[in-house]
């Protein structure tokens, strides 16, 4: 039976032992974090394709602009999203967050689709392919998912799918945003398949391999 005397030794030891654990940064801190690491990697890599001939016009049209701002917005929310996943105790309802600018995004696409076939009839419906997106995003949201990663390891993963999927999400829409500054295919349903769809596939297949990346093994000393 433990003694009171070997009890306050316990303590004592315990006390002597422990690590200054120094707590996460908010999710709206981290957010911001990863998107200064972000950014400049997306931009440098626009800047290496080279921006599309007509992208000024384009900054000034409106559809265009709402495409964008939803793929962005859709970034920062699922960033911020997959960041509030990995703080026990935290709203899971924040998920939702990623949800809304991801459903305006797709929406603002699909009304893209149907001003095409109103303008052009079935040939503006047309589909090639453009598998090549698909490269382009993930290698523009390469250094966003990697830093993403990296930075959710430092959390406590209670939901490792869903949190990977909210993180790829977060990558691959920034590699879409940062696509279309360079890559000219504006066609509403070229964009929905080959582009939100790129991301959309990524995300799940990340999201399958959750548990593989996201783990409490690696916190084990």
């Amino acid at each position: 039976m433990t003694t009171q005397k070997e009890t306050l030794h316990l303590i004592d030891r315990l006390a002597a032992e422990a690590r200054t654990v120094r707590p996460l940064a908010s999710p709206v801190l981290r957010t911001e974090i990863w998107l200064a690491l972000s950014l400049p990697f997306v931009a440098m890599m626009v800047i290496l394709y080279s921006p599309r001939a007509d992208l000024l016009e384009k900054l000034s049209q409106t559809r265009f602009l709402i495409e964008e701002g939803a793929a962005l917005a859709t970034a920062i929310m699922a960033a911020l999203a997959a960041f509030a996943q990995v703080v026990p105790g935290s709203n899971r309802r924040v998920i939702w967050l990623a949800a809304l600018p991801a459903g305006l995004w797709l929406a603002t696409l699909g009304i893209g689709c149907l001003a095409d076939w109103m303008r052009a009839g079935a040939a503006g419906l047309r589909v090639t392919n453009d598998i090549g997106c698909l490269g382009k995003i993930a290698l523009i949201g390469s250094l966003p998912a990697l830093a993403m990663v990296w930075m959710l390891r430092r959390g406590a993963p209670l939901a490792p799918r869903g949190t990977l999927f909210l993180a790829i999400l977060a990558a691959a829409a920034l590699g879409n945003f940062g696509l279309r500054l360079f890559h000219s295919q504006d066609a509403g349903l070229m964009v929905l398949i080959w582009q939100a769809g790129s991301v959309l596939l990524l995300a799940a297949i990340a999201g399958l391999c959750g548990p593989r990346f996201l783990c409490w093994q690696h916190r084990k000393a």
